[in-house]
């Protein structure tokens, strides 16, 4: 079918499409409706990119049918395509349960302004994953990110508006940062396209603005994903965005920014340079660890659920990190899987919060004493989430952390593996906080005696817990993917 042609450019089109139509209706109803759809056609083409990748290989696309690297091409390989399903998948989820949590949270008035910003930020999302032109990443990534800070501003706390102005400040010096990168690499190379720029640089990756290009991006890219320390942003930011917008954004934007990360490293810097000729892998496993231990130790003394989670982010980011700076296939491939995997673990986390903030009147450990008895559903989902952030086996989580530990073995480092297997029982730590307040203490008498969350939100929360487990008994789909995208970046840009 001719349509079937054009599923990269529809990728990207129909979110980015839906957006202005919401703006234009103005009516809650119609504008759900609107993105819902949007997303959920998203959802069915990225998949559909994944099918055909995996049957016929990359795939090039050429926007107004001027040839790479003449014109702007979007390339959608093993990785992108991996990604894609991530975003598409978590943004289909989100959205119905959205239309419950933000009642309470949004003023009704604003709520086609909400559709309208997750619209946009998905687009932006869906286009950084899928361009092969290195300015359109900056440009795809500020429209995701100016959505983003107007989701985050809509929380019905006014430190939400702090949060917001917060994530604006760092996140335009990152941005900023990155367009100072993508120069300096057209400066050096006449081009823009991602393939071509790889090709390109062969002669000069040695050169002083090459290496400055490497130092920006780094540096800007690790901003957006939050990599410790530079992640001053995101506890704040999970904490007060409304709860919808706290899991789309735990499960896809940091993930999306690693996404950017990896594909400089491997497709632009080649992966011989970065991880054999400069410090970078001494220097990304300190912050690894640094972000693994410091932000769970900051997670045990948090009191809000929701700031202890976003806490666990800046850890669980670290392990995703850890795995790129081991610079093998398995450690690349133990950080693509944990990309998808703690996406989908964290989203279904804050899902699941929102219901309890609904039902308890917040999210507090304070609030959610005795919540074992009276949201038990809700309470053993939370559980199971907690077990694969610690990584135990039949989960998401372990899967990733036992990848991580054959990477660690591969380069004879078993200090290495004491150290994810001690980060672990900090995860423990914090997890055990959750749980002693659900499971060991009396409910209070103030609170309401309401039972589970609203159905609209708790099913879509249970979707994505299902999906923690059946991803850590199934990995066919997780592990298949993530270790043929391992090995063609080890293998450079085809």
């Amino acid at each position: 079918m001719i349509w079937g042609q054009h599923l990269p450019a529809l990728q990207v089109v129909v979110p980015l499409m839906a957006a202005p139509l919401t703006v234009l209706m103005r009516r809650r109803g119609l504008a759900f409706a609107t993105v819902l759809a949007a997303s959920w056609i998203a959802l069915a083409i990225s998949v559909a990119l994944w099918l055909r990748v995996a049957e016929s290989g990359t795939i090039s696309y050429a926007i107004g049918n001027w040839p790479p690297p003449w014109g702007i091409e979007y390339r959608v390989d093993r990785l992108s395509a991996f990604v894609l399903v991530l975003v598409s998948g978590v943004a289909a989820v989100v959205l119905p349960y959205s239309r419950a949590s933000i009642e309470t949270e949004v003023a009704p008035q604003q709520h086609y302004l909400f559709y309208t910003m997750f619209a946009l930020c998905l687009a932006g999302l869906l286009g950084i994953t899928i361009t092969g032109d290195a300015f359109n990443i900056f440009v795809f990534l500020e429209v995701s990110s100016l959505s983003t800070y107007v989701l985050i501003a809509l929380g019905s706390d006014r430190r939400a508006l702090l949060a917001s102005y917060q994530y604006l400040v760092m996140g335009t010096i990152g941005a900023t940062f990155i367009v100072i990168g993508i120069g300096l690499l057209y400066l050096m190379t006449g081009t823009l396209n991602l393939a071509d720029m790889g090709q390109r640089l062969a002669g000069v990756r040695a050169t002083r603005p090459v290496l400055a290009a490497m130092a920006f991006l780094t540096v800007g890219v690790s901003l957006k994903l939050a990599l410790f320390p530079l992640h001053q942003w995101l506890p704040n930011a999970y904490t007060y965005a409304p709860t919808a917008v706290s899991a789309f954004l735990a499960a896809t934007a940091t993930k999306v920014a690693v996404y950017v990360l990896v594909r400089f490293y491997y497709s632009v810097f080649g992966s011989a340079q970065v991880f054999h000729q400069l410090p970078m892998q001494e220097m990304l496993l300190l912050l690894a660890l640094g972000g693994m231990f410091v932000a769970s130790a900051f997670a045990i003394y948090q009191r809000n659920l929701k700031r202890l989670f976003a806490y666990s982010s800046v850890a669980q980011i670290g392990y995703i990190i850890l795995g790129l700076s081991l610079g093998n296939a398995t450690g690349l491939t133990a950080a693509i899987v944990h990309l998808f995997n703690h996406g989908i673990t964290k989203g279904a986390i804050f899902m699941l919060l929102g219901g309890v903030a609904a039902s308890m009147g917040g999210a507090t450990l304070a609030q959610v004493q005795g919540m074992g008895r009276r949201m038990p559903l809700t309470s053993l989902a939370l559980l199971l989430c907690g077990l694969s952030l610690i990584g135990i086996p039949g989960t998401a989580g372990f899967i990733s952390k036992w990848y991580l530990i054959l990477a660690a073995l591969e380069k004879g480092q078993w200090w290495l593996v004491a150290l994810i297997l001690l980060s672990s029982l900090l995860a423990i730590a914090y997890v055990w906080r959750f749980v002693e307040a659900a499971y060991f203490h009396e409910p209070s008498e103030h609170l309401p005696a309401r039972g589970e969350a609203p159905w609209p939100m708790l099913v879509p929360s249970l979707l994505l817990v299902a999906a923690v487990l059946y991803f850590g008994l199934d990995t066919s789909f997780t592990i298949g993917s993530a270790s043929q995208a391992a090995v063609q970046l080890m293998g450079g840009l085809r």
